[in-house]
């Protein structure tokens, strides 16, 4: 049985996906955060949250790296770490720098740090030859305005350290892109209490729909697992309303989609000891990377790929944080295809009706989620704001997509917001 140090966690399934990998893969972990309330608030109704089920739950500054590693080294003399992880992007550097301070199996700190800031992502992946979109990084509105008018309106603003598809935006003019700007402005210190860098990142708005490449690295190898494309909403922010694995892709392009991202990893470092989610546009000039995210998979990929293929992406990445082979091993699930998609609320109010009455007796439906009347919504900015989720297989193709945007409708149709 090894011991793994976890170092804060997404709220969301994530911090139930986590701790359940590690229990079943017969390990323990302690789990170490700046303050445990910021998940019990998200627990289940008359339920522990799956975080409690560490061996040890320890108090420290994770906001401070240059305190917190002697200390993780004092706790690690203590308790005895035989791996380090988190599944939050905002501790990614942290725990890899943590796992190099112990000597313990890790991907390259600096690589991990230059995929999750996304103006090193693409300085680095641009040095290296890696199609993407034109850009600028700047911090002054004189600069931003210049750079904007140089790339081309429409053109897309991003924080550089955010998630979630927060504060990300198209615009169409420098009006709007001041607006962005102001409100990114407005919001200097993140969710985790980090204080922001200021600099804002400017990309040509490319064209085509949207995929991504699930792999998992070990021994300066990395295996892919599969390619899950995406829906997207929310306009002009970017929203994700959907997602199915396998995307449906003709061999060559699927093949072109790879490569890219194959390609990316090797350019930021990101070939050992990790899983990586490589999100790409298939623009009419080809693939071109929109980001590489040094985890597994967030809103339910990784289930979307284990009932399909049976592989269990965060059960990998317990392996490999420990220096261990994952196992990679498909089998048949009985399911050619599985999607998820998610409830988004394009009006401000209270949910007073949302009636999923029957949809969990279907048998085709995975799994279920939808938020109880009388919660206070809001129309949606980011990933952050689904008033729920509703999960289909499909045994005979790729028709899962089409099932679950089926089932929305029907949920959208019955939803009332006051």
């Amino acid at each position: 049985m090894a011991h793994l140090l976890v170092v804060e966690s997404w709220v969301g399934s994530m911090s139930r996906l986590l701790p359940r990998a590690i229990q079943e893969g017969g390990h323990s972990f302690t789990f170490l955060t700046r303050d445990l309330h910021h998940y019990l608030r998200t627990a289940p109704e008359g339920a522990a949250h799956p975080l409690l089920g560490a061996r040890d739950v320890v108090t420290a500054d994770t906001n401070d790296p240059d305190s917190l590693l002697p200390f993780v080294e004092r706790l690690h003399e203590v308790l005895g770490f035989d791996g380090v992880l988190t599944s939050c992007d905002y501790y990614l550097q942290t725990a890899a720098l943590a796992a190099e301070r112990l000597g313990l199996p890790a991907p390259d700190a600096e690589a991990v740090r230059n995929a999750c800031r996304k103006d090193a992502t693409r300085l680095v992946l641009d040095e290296a030859g890696v199609p993407g979109p034109r850009f600028a990084v700047h911090e002054e509105w004189a600069e931003l305005a210049a750079a904007a008018r140089d790339i081309g309106y429409p053109l897309v603003v991003k924080p550089v350290d955010l998630c979630a598809g927060m504060f990300v935006r198209r615009v169409d003019d420098e009006a709007q892109l001041a607006a962005v700007v102001r409100a990114m402005g407005d919001f200097p210190v993140n969710a985790r209490g980090q204080r922001r860098a200021p600099a804002v990142l400017l990309e040509e708005l490319m064209d085509g729909p949207e995929v991504s490449v699930e792999t998992v690295s070990h021994a300066g190898a990395v295996q892919v697992v599969g390619v899950t494309d995406k829906s997207v909403g929310g306009a002009p922010a970017f929203v994700e309303t959907g997602h199915m694995f396998p995307a449906a892709l003709p061999a060559a392009e699927a093949e072109d989609v790879v490569g890219t991202a194959l390609d990316a990893l090797k350019a930021l470092g990101l070939t050992e000891g990790g899983v990586a989610h490589t999100e790409i546009k298939l623009t009419s000039a080809g693939p071109r990377v929109v980001e590489v995210n040094p985890r597994p998979a967030g809103n339910r990929i990784t289930e979307l790929v284990r009932h399909v293929t049976g592989v269990d992406l965060v059960a990998a990445f317990v392996d490999v944080s420990l220096g261990r082979a994952p196992d990679l091993r498909r089998t048949d699930t009985g399911l050619r295809s599985a999607a998820i998609g998610f409830l988004v609320p394009q009006t401000t109010g209270t949910l007073a009706a949302l009636d999923g009455t029957g949809l969990r007796t279907r048998p085709d439906v995975l799994e279920a989620e939808l938020a109880e009347p009388g919660r206070q919504v809001r129309a949606t900015g980011s990933n952050n704001d689904y008033l729920g989720h509703v999960m289909v297989g499909d045994t005979g193709g790729t028709g899962a997509r089409e099932r679950v945007e089926g089932l929305l409708a029907e949920l959208r149709s019955g939803m009332v917001i006051r």
